[in-house]
């Protein structure tokens, strides 16, 4: 199969890439670089095209997915706080530059597995979280995600096959400070022998999935015989954050405690998701264990590659 991979120089991009690549799959890569980064892909850059550009690049999407089985679509920006300051730049990017994939769909034949997010959801009304619960954005990063569910829904009705993964908070190597990075801020202080900084009071609570786990999900919603829907990607399991804290500096083994400073604007409260629907439609499961994953990496070199 052919696919193309947006953003695929990136955290979870990559990945995917990682994996089409692994299973013989031809693949292309459009990334602009904001974020991404070309060493991600140093494992298999030889065997894949690489197209450095914007997603808002209407004539360069089009002409890199002729004839392609499908696209993986994971460039957006990202970062909730940065969302506040430039809206106009994430409406753009996240709103506008998915429409053209959408458009594309349907123009050029190819199905689409994007990156949508449980922050569409807001503060839950209920927990866990079921697809059909109340969608509540409260910050611009999130109100950019669910304008895409209902252009999704809407190119859907027009024929196009595109299938929305609802991603809870997301982990592994590789990790941008940008993109859910509390995991990835809180090694960083622990290489560095600080004390982890946490937000508010650290009792919020995340549902936290692993990228391996999220590269399946997409593989095998692009591979199903679904042609629409919206999903969510977590472990129906949580951890509050003062407890991850507590936990990673455990791991370590160093003399720490927590330091707590003000609460994020735009931050939500809790997230549990519920994974039934995926999993009784597409038999997709999580496998890896956030705390298991931890304590192997804080006691290996791998932490210097998170």
């Amino acid at each position: 199969m052919r696919y193309v991979v947006t953003g695929g120089a990136g955290f979870i991009g990559s990945h995917i890439t990682e994996k089409l690549v692994e299973q013989g799959h031809d693949i292309i890569i459009i990334d602009n670089l904001n974020t991404g980064k070309e060493k991600n892909l140093e494992l298999v850059k030889n065997k894949i095209e690489f197209f450095k550009g914007s997603i808002l690049d209407y004539k360069l999407l089009d002409e890199i997915t002729q004839e392609v089985n499908g696209v993986f679509h994971q460039a957006a920006l990202a970062s909730v706080q940065d969302s506040f300051t430039k809206p106009d730049e994430y409406h753009q990017v996240n709103v506008i530059g998915t429409k053209n994939i959408f458009e594309l769909s349907r123009k050029n034949k190819f199905k689409v597995v994007y990156a949508s997010s449980s922050s569409v959801y807001g503060n839950p009304e209920r927990i866990p979280i079921k697809e059909s619960d109340p969608k509540n954005p409260f910050n611009p990063y999130a109100e950019t995600k669910l304008k895409d569910e209902k252009m999704a829904t809407e190119y859907a009705s027009m024929g196009a096959e595109i299938i929305g993964l609802r991603y809870f908070n997301v982990f592994g190597k590789r990790q941008s400070k940008e993109y859910a990075g509390v995991i990835k801020l809180f090694l960083d202080q622990i290489k560095n022998k600080e004390s982890p900084i946490v937000n508010g009071n650290g009792t919020q609570f995340r549902d936290f999935v692993h990228v391996s786990d999220v590269v399946n999900a997409n593989i095998l919603s692009m591979n199903s015989e679904i042609n629409h829907a919206f999903y969510n990607v977590g472990t129906n399991s949580s951890i509050t954050i003062l407890d991850l804290a507590k936990s990673i500096i455990n791991s370590s083994g160093l003399d720490l405690k927590p330091k707590f400073r003000d609460a994020l604007e735009g931050d939500v409260d809790k997230t549990l998701s519920d994974i039934t629907l995926i999993e009784k439609e597409i038999g997709w499961r999580p496998t890896i264990r956030l705390e298991d994953w931890l304590r192997m990496i804080i006691t290996s070199e791998e932490i210097d590659e998170v």
